[in-house]
């Protein structure tokens, strides 16, 4: 029938997926055009070619989140550290003359 494979499986990067949900999405005539000649241009069926679209969007936004946290830690103004034993004399100096 399918070559043992049913049609909603496919391989990658060594896994077999299965799609699991359905989704209707209703497209005017110029952007389903659009989508069939880029999905065309991946030599993609359209439901791969929006599977890889949404992983691609998704991984560029978690990519931009996770610049954004790097940038906004860049901007603290954090001291540094110093050496552990500067940083126990500083701390029994300040705080507590019981510390060894």
């Amino acid at each position: 029938m399918y070559g043992g494979e049913l049609p909603y499986n496919r391989y990658r990067k060594g896994l077999y997926v299965m799609v699991t949900e359905r989704l209707e999405v209703r497209l005017d005539a110029e952007r389903r055009r659009k989508l069939c000649e880029l999905a065309a241009s991946r030599h993609a069926s359209l439901s791969q070619f929006l599977r890889q679209v949404i992983d691609e969007l998704y991984e560029r936004s978690d990519l931009e989140r996770r610049l954004q946290a790097a940038q906004a830690l860049a901007a603290m103004e954090i001291e540094d550290v110093p050496d552990p034993a500067t940083l126990k004399r500083q701390l029994v100096s300040t705080h507590d003359t019981c510390l060894p």
